[in-house]
């Protein structure tokens, strides 16, 4: 990017991810010989994306500039910040991670799953200055739904750069403070470019205080009767904090469900980020010893996730809890866009079962997002006094929206960049200018394979979802051109074949004209033209009659 898009004084400053869309944040800046990377995320497939576990940025810029990596900075410990490091430590070598508190336990965690995998991972403290030949980076602690969030100010020659992470301003916290000193102290000095957290920026006011959440979850725990199984997210760790607590003061012990939901609370009592005593907590195997008013289920699956321990609740799959009158489900957390229907289909189960299900609502804060609304973006805009302007982390409209509430605080209009994933932002002292864009794209992560799984695959796996498969096998001598049995029509998830004769019989007709043309011409038969004549043809007809498209798969058996 050096040769080609930015001056030799000037500062790149580009996302990998995080840009019109929520999740994979993943954001560069170079100088020089020097990359900083702040945070290496993921990004959980929406519906369309059949069969994929997980997507991630493309790095390809990354592995091309290895040698100028300096290092990776974890503003905090969320998935869609951390959950990309597995991926990117198989591809590209890292000097160093640098993350704090309960990230650093969290990516320990999460990296004892790829014993092969060798990388360094070194804590950060609040007021620290990492050095590096051209850039230096320090960081101001910030207020978050996890633990340990931070923003990150990466000083350049041409001033300093500022990443807020995820924020909010939260006036009466649960856990630490935000360091509104610091931020402003840096403000005063002068700032070149912020890039801030958009994900609230349609929500006119400020975000709920988790004191209220933390006092209406005890006030419901008080009053509920029977059995209480409340989901959340894994990593939100002052949530679980309060449903322990609230749980305790109850009078209620708590069994954990869900693979990552038991992963961070194992880590969260390690580090003393949640305290309880151990007899508060239930062996999942001895639930049903517990009464009913004396159990609380702390489980994953808010997001309506198809394998979460909540979902197989409600389609009744799990293996150990099954809904009774009397339950209570409370959803302590918001709607990830796109997850709005999954999390609707769960509740209708939930309810259709005889479960009483409490979600957010302006007559239950049982949850508080994480993120600042308009108000304390504006705060943070105030604080630190841009020159330049760049609204990170959420879709486009949120990002526009960002932008102008940036102007309103008096940032100069030509001076905001609402820009896309793999755009170059060149900063020097004089100005930006927006100088190209590096390559960058999504990259699906199937099981194991990083990248295998294209467009194509995709379209096809949609194809098998919505309209099935239709298999042709014809079986036939090449020597003497020959049929050789009547051909088998079998279909998957498109037709009841006993009630589609007519059709099926249509069908094999057209694959005995279409097979005898190809065996009637001269030389040798091309099995492969034979096949997609096939395809296309069988295809035309069952659109024409059916409306609908399955994949057509001819197999020819040549004995």
């Amino acid at each position: 990017m050096q040769k080609q898009l930015i001056n030799p004084n000037e500062v790149g400053v580009f996302a990998l991810g995080g840009l019109g869309e929520v999740g994979k944040n993943m954001y560069v800046m170079e100088y020089k010989d020097e990359i900083i990377i702040i945070d290496s995320g993921f990004l959980f497939p929406d519906d369309y994306l059949v069969g994929i576990d997980y997507v991630i940025p493309d790095y390809t810029y990354l592995r091309e500039n290895e040698s100028k990596i300096k290092g990776l900075f974890i503003s905090h410990g969320h998935e869609d910040h951390i959950g990309g490091l597995p991926f990117l430590l198989q591809q590209i070598k890292i000097p160093t991670i640098y993350a704090n508190g309960l990230a650093l336990g969290l990516i320990k965690a999460k990296l004892t799953e790829y014993p092969r995998l060798s990388y360094n991972l070194k804590p950060y403290k609040e007021d620290d200055i990492i050095r590096f030949n051209h850039l230096k980076v320090t960081f101001f602690r910030t207020n978050h739904s996890i633990p340990d969030s931070f923003g990150i100010i990466v000083y350049t020659p041409n001033g300093p750069i500022i990443h807020t992470g995820d924020f909010k301003f939260d006036f009466s916290p649960t856990a630490n403070d935000t360091n509104y000193h610091k931020i402003a102290a840096v403000g005063a000095q002068g700032v070149k470019l912020l890039l801030s957290d958009s994900t609230n920026s349609e929500l006119d006011d400020f975000t709920v205080s988790e004191k209220v959440v933390s006092e209406t979850i005890k006030d419901l725990f008080a009053t509920i009767d029977g059995r209480i199984i409340i989901a959340t997210f894994a990593s939100n760790i002052h949530r679980i904090q309060q449903i322990i607590e609230a749980s305790i003061e109850a009078g209620r012990r708590v069994a954990i469900f869900g693979r990552s939901m038991e992963r961070n609370v194992e880590v969260g009592l390690e580090l003393g980020y949640i305290k309880a005593p151990k007899k508060t907590f239930v062996r999942t195997r001895n639930l049903n010893r517990i009464k009913s008013d004396k159990l609380t289920v702390l489980c994953t699956g808010s997001q309506g996730e198809p394998f979460a321990a909540l979902t197989r609740i409600a389609d009744k799959t799990h293996r150990q809890i099954k809904l009774r009158r009397g339950d209570t489900v409370i959803l302590s957390s918001s709607a990830i866009p796109g997850n709005v229907e999954s999390i609707n289909n769960t509740i209708n189960l939930l309810s259709k079962q005889g479960a009483d299900v409490i979600t957010q609502s302006p007559f239950a804060d049982v949850h508080a997002s994480g993120h600042g609304g308009q108000n304390e973006m504006k705060l943070m805009l105030k604080l630190i006094k841009p020159e330049h302007f760049i609204p990170i982390h959420g879709e486009y409209r949120m990002l526009k929206m960002h932008a102008k509430l940036a102007e309103d605080t008096g940032v100069k209009k030509k001076n905001i960049f609402v820009l896309d994933n793999g755009q170059v932002l060149a900063v020097s002292k004089d100005g930006a200018r927006i100088a190209g864009k590096v390559q960058t794209d999504d990259v699906y992560v199937d099981g194991s394979a990083i990248g295998e799984t294209g467009t194509e695959v995709i379209r096809e796996r949609r194809n098998l979802s919505e309209d099935g498969l239709l298999s042709v096998v014809v079986t036939l001598n090449t020597t003497t051109k020959k049929i050789l049995n009547d051909p088998s029509i079998i279909s998957k998830g498109f037709l009841f074949l006993k009630d589609s004769q007519t059709i099926i019989k249509e069908m094999e007709k057209i694959v005995v004209d279409i097979t005898n043309k190809h065996l009637n011409q001269k030389g040798n038969v091309h099995l492969t033209n034979l096949k997609n004549d096939l395809t296309r043809s069988l295809g035309r007809y069952i659109h024409k009659k059916t409306d609908r498209d399955p994949m057509v798969m001819p197999v020819i058996m040549t004995p």
